[in-house]
């Protein structure tokens, strides 16, 4: 074998890639194993015969981990970080009254996928899916058709996609170096398919249940917690903006982002009782994450097709059955795409399916009934044409204009 050992014309490093993400489309209960079996596997395949671009055996290994420092640290800490944000938002007991003030009738699902999508742009896709979920539970009695499930998933989805905060893609570009400018004309994409697919979920929704609204008194909301996830964002965004007015080459050595986070959850802990519990699990999400991550920095990206609205349209798809975060990685290793269209993209992409996004396999924990492709592909059948309008409106109105 040698150094450019190829199968069916692709680099042996993206077929142990593709593998991998098989591997964790089929083994959900097993993704972190996978994950890191994966990783190994390329690694131990370059380490031996292909090589790094920085040089061979460990030593071309550990120059290579030093590049990549950074962009991983950032990675951890902020998504550990908005782990402990979103519990906070949680414990403020804000979600528990919003059921309240829901309209009578379908206009009631509608206001609620609203709510995910503006929810996803603040908080991250993730949380805005649970927090839309859990409502809808207690809205409809448990009966949630598995369509508006879909549809709230979508939302969370397009919400975040326009926004550095509201999904890890966006997150990782911001790392990158991508100002937050370049993301935000995803929300063109996003408020079109939107358009297309939240009015027949919430009809579908009403006509599998309507809403009742919940008995009891009214919650007591927790704006001091409120207040602190709003100091954590305020924090994370400040210090990047400051750090690339005033020291743009600072934050290519050091994670200003993720530690801006953390400083900021450590100094609201006096004020509100910190959830440290809420790492356990984000912990292992993380480190599958940084896996995939780190896998996909060791792809020969010159052998990739050109970057072009269609490969961009294309990774939205295969979003779809693979995993967006490594897929997004290649795409900022290769570079010169338009980071908006392709944060649609690869944001909304992963909707399609239930296991196509974090968001997706975040709501089938609360509803098992969720976890069937052709039942969510039945019920949600309006997913891909919504897909489709938000990237060719995006396209159409926006055009396409990468940024090298």
């Amino acid at each position: 074998m040698s150094a450019d050992t190829a199968i069916l014309g692709a680099p042996l490093e993206f077929v142990l890639f593709a593998l991998t993400l098989l591997g964790i489309a089929v083994f959900h209960r097993h993704t972190l194993r996978v994950a890191l079996a994966g990783l190994s596997a390329i690694a131990v395949y370059k380490l031996t015969i292909a090589g790094f671009d920085q040089g061979h055996s460990l030593i071309g290994l550990g120059l290579h981990l030093r590049g990549e420092l950074v962009t991983l640290a950032n990675l951890a800490l902020i998504l550990t970080g908005f782990a402990i944000l979103s519990r906070h938002f949680e414990r403020s007991r804000l979600p528990e009254v919003t059921p309240l003030y829901l309209p009578e009738g379908w206009q009631g699902g509608l206001t609620l996928l609203a709510l995910v999508f503006i929810l996803s742009g603040l908080l991250d896709n993730i949380a805005g899916a649970l927090i839309g979920a859990t409502i809808a539970q207690h809205v409809y009695k448990s009966r949630v058709h598995i369509g508006f499930l879909a549809a709230i998933v979508a939302a969370s989805n397009a919400g975040g996609a326009g926004s550095v905060v509201g999904d890890t893609t966006t997150t990782m570009m911001w790392i990158a170096g991508k100002s937050p400018l370049e993301v935000m004309h995803a929300y063109v994409g996003a408020i079109a398919c939107v358009a297309v697919f939240a009015i027949p979920a919430a009809l579908a929704q009403h006509k599998h249940q309507p809403a009742a609204r919940p008995t009891g008194g009214k919650p007591r909301v927790d704006w001091m917690r409120v207040g602190i996830v709003a100091f954590i964002l305020v924090a994370a965004v400040s210090a990047n903006v400051i750090a690339t007015i005033f020291a743009p080459t600072f934050s290519d050595h050091f994670p200003v982002i993720g530690v801006a986070v953390w400083g900021a959850i450590l100094l609201a802990a006096p004020i509100r009782h910190t959830e440290w519990s809420a790492l356990n699990e984000a912990g292992k999400g993380t480190l599958f994450l940084v896996a995939l991550v780190l896998a996909a920095s060791l792809m020969p990206v010159e052998a990739l097709p050109a970057a072009s609205w269609q490969s961009a349209f294309s990774l939205g798809l295969i979003s779809a059955v693979f995993d967006n975060i490594p897929l997004t990685a290649l795409a900022l290793d290769q570079g010169n795409y338009d980071w908006g269209l392709l944060a649609y993209a690869v944001g909304f992409g992963g909707s399609m399916t239930w296991f196509g996004s974090s968001a997706g396999v975040a709501v089938s924990n609360i509803f098992p009934q969720a976890r069937s492709v052709v039942a969510w592909s039945r019920a949600a059948w309006w997913l891909p044409a919504a897909y489709i309008v938000g990237f060719l409106v995006m396209l159409g109105t926006l055009g396409w204009h990468p940024t090298p």
